[in-house]
């Protein structure tokens, strides 16, 4: 039905379901700098920029360390290419509205990527499956090390890492986890968890980071601050919280399964039974359906299921990599169509 979909096509990280998999996606470290002598990028003129890229292309051309690929320019990239980026968590949606003078690098693995000429003349990336922060967050430090040893940046003994944007000032640092809460949705406390983590300096966003909603009951959290502490003290204190949200999730869970297992096994039923069958699927539904799907596995309602599968599938899914898999681009119709073949596919495979 489809062309194959090769193995190393998604990120390692999807198919790793790490740590507290049954509520954790995935952890990301994303850490901001600039070379000294230089303008921010928005402040920045054409040769200046073009210089960034340059020096940014040489330093990191210095290693096989991490197997970087050959930088990517996105001004040769199609809209749609460069939307398969966005969706698989390579850069941020910001990154490729303008894309002149903008280089993306990423390894093999997909799990390291640094964005060059976005908010910041450098944007580090490192993400990992399941919960572990720590994991990405010396991931990161190795490859910011590493770079800055043919790099200088602005850093300031006093202020630390000095930024475009106030509170990337410091570390630089923002930790994330993008977590899946089908259960505290179902309770409906989603929006009471929310507001509180916005008092403890937490940010609450949407599946692709900021200024994006959240699908499929996916949400990323990341602290708000990075001035006056240390990284290790931001990720803890993400950690915290995350144990924290992790633990509720689990208990609203139990005793959905104790007190409405009944209804519980119908939505899940039900859901099931749509993706298997339907001939037609939106994005929006899918993530949705899959939500209800990856919730049964995890509770070992349909246990017959690969979690694997599923999250693959969350990705999958989506338009702009769904295109990319079937080699061209197609109306909304075709999306929908063969969105709901490779559901099919995939589940109904041994």
């Amino acid at each position: 039905m489809n062309a194959g979909i090769p193995k190393d096509f998604l990120p390692e990280w999807v198919r790793s379901e790490g740590e507290a998999g049954d509520v954790v996606i995935s952890s990301r470290i994303r850490l901001a700098r600039n070379l000294k002598g230089f303008p921010f990028p928005g402040h920045a003129g054409k040769d200046q920029l073009e210089q960034v890229v340059k020096r940014v292309s040489e330093a990191v051309g210095r290693t096989g360390t991490f197997a970087f690929l050959p930088p990517i320019r996105l001004a040769d990239l199609t809209p749609n290419q460069r939307l398969v980026l966005v969706e698989k968590h390579l850069c941020s949606p910001q990154f490729i509205e303008n894309p002149a003078y903008q280089l993306l690098i990423i390894n093999e693995a997909q799990t390291v990527s640094i964005m060059v000429n976005e908010e910041d003349h450098l944007r580090i990336q490192a993400i990992r499956g399941g919960f572990a922060l720590d994991d990405a967050l010396k991931l990161a430090n190795d490859v910011d090390d590493f770079l800055e040893e043919y790099l200088d940046y602005w850093y300031d003994e006093r202020r630390g890492y000095l930024t475009s944007c106030p509170t990337n000032v410091g570390t630089g640092l923002r930790a994330s986890v993008m977590l899946h809460l089908p259960g505290l949705a179902m309770v409906d406390q989603i929006k009471q968890m929310l507001t509180a983590l916005t008092h403890v300096g937490i940010n609450i966003r949407g599946l692709y980071g900021e200024g994006t909603e959240s699908l499929g009951n996916m949400y990323q959290i990341s602290n708000q601050v990075t001035l006056g502490h240390s990284e290790e003290e931001l990720t803890n204190n993400l950690k915290g919280v995350c144990k924290q949200i992790i633990e509720q999730e689990r208990n609203v869970r139990a005793n959905l399964l104790k007190e409405s297992r009944l209804q519980l096994e119908d939505r899940i039923g039900r859901s099931y039974g749509v993706l298997t069958q339907a001939r037609l699927m939106t994005t929006q539904e899918a993530l949705k359906l899959l939500s209800d799907v990856k919730l049964g596995a995890d509770l070992g309602i349909i246990p017959e299921i690969q979690k694997v599968k599923i999250r693959e599938l969350l990705f999958l899914t989506r338009t702009s990599i769904l295109q990319k898999v079937f080699g061209r681009e197609m109306s909304p119709a075709e999306r929908d169509y063969h969105r709901a073949m490779i559901i099919k596919e995939k589940l109904n495979a041994k």
